[in-house]
């Protein structure tokens, strides 16, 4: 069922996180207490959408003798061997990535590193099979339909952006 502003759903991932959504908005909470943590993605993203999450894990490390020093790099995270997900939003239209953060937490903080990079194209990569499996696209038009987020802050001073929509041609 599409978010509205009446929704209130819990999950809780694999890795332990739990998401909320409360308000219209989706927010990450402390997994013992409860207690709200921050801001995963504002309203007006997500009213409309609905909430996916799917498994997204290595099922083979490949390594890149591109880049030296880091060869096999994106193999090195066990984190708890929890399995890695990715958490989607979905409107039938487009399927939009939700990045975590470095440290795993899913509320806006701002700096990425190589590995997270390495984290965040196999994301992409299982919402790209998931919108050709579940959307009206070919691979020819998936850019319109497959895109990422990072919450509402863009920039590292940690000031978000307006939760107002900019329409651009």
């Amino acid at each position: 069922r599409a978010i509205d502003f009446d929704t209130v759903a819990w999950c809780k991932l694999a890795c332990g996180r739990v998401l909320g959504v409360v308000n219209g908005m989706l927010l990450e909470f402390d997994k013992s207490t409860l207690a709200p943590l921050g801001l995963v993605v504002s309203s007006d993203e997500l009213i409309g959408k609905r909430i996916i999450i799917i498994d997204s894990g290595i099922e083979e490390c490949e390594i890149n003798f591109d880049d030296l020093g880091m060869e096999g790099a994106d193999c090195v995270d066990d984190s708890l061997l929890a399995r890695e997900q990715a958490v989607l939003l979905f409107d039938g239209k487009e399927v939009t990535v939700i990045q975590p953060n470095e440290d795993g937490s899913y509320w806006r903080k701002i700096v990425r590193n190589k590995i997270a990079r390495m984290k965040e194209r196999r994301r992409e990569k299982a919402a790209v099979e998931f919108a050709l499996g579940m959307l009206d696209v070919t691979e020819d038009n998936l850019g319109d339909a497959v895109k990422s987020t990072w919450g509402p802050y863009t920039t590292t001073s940690g000031v978000a952006k307006s939760t107002v929509p900019v329409l651009s041609k």
